[in-house]
């Protein structure tokens, strides 16, 4: 039942996509893409974007996306909107979502938890999120694009940030 809606969820967004990106009055660089979905677990104490991060490398992605996240932290260290630094709290949280995209070198994740009094919380995902009891990880590897970062200029309209680039393989 989970990996049937998994594959149909992935096929909603490859429909979506390609609605979206046949749109005549959208001003966007958009590129489909296969997809291979790839599932593992990490483990009590392991850094999430560590882990995430060693993985891409050691399987050579070049273009992901997370599809779903279940399980608990006991640190959480995200960077609320507009804020220059993070913010790390120590306890017990449940993991909400992770959404994002990735490769081996780079990434841009945002999460949501909640703790004991299921107040939810969210932000930009940054390095120190340890793993409680465990954290089931599927992504979608996009096997048709490579991602990079670039600076999006400011002078230019941009956000001064290092912003995503898909290219075709």
């Amino acid at each position: 039942m989970n990996y049937l809606f998994l594959v149909l969820s992935l096929t909603l967004v490859a429909m979506n996509t390609a609605n979206f990106a046949t749109a005549s009055d959208a001003k966007v660089n958009s590129v489909s893409s296969r997809m291979l979905a790839h599932t593992f677990r990490l483990k009590p104490g392991q850094d999430f974007m560590e882990e995430l991060t060693t993985w891409a490398k050691d399987h050579k992605i070049k273009a992901a996306a997370i599809v779903s996240v279940v399980g608990s932290f006991t640190k959480v260290n995200l960077r609320y909107a507009n804020q220059e630094n993070g913010s790390t709290k120590e306890g017990h949280f449940e993991i909400v979502s992770v959404v994002g995209t990735f490769n081996a070198t780079s990434a841009h994740l945002h999460a949501s938890v909640s703790n004991e009094k299921g107040e939810t919380f969210g932000g930009h995902l940054l390095p120190g999120n340890i793993v409680y009891t465990t954290a089931e990880v599927v992504v979608a590897e996009l096997d048709d694009v490579v991602f990079s970062r670039e600076k999006d200029d400011k002078a230019k309209g941009g956000s001064g940030w290092d912003e995503l680039v898909i290219k075709r393989k």
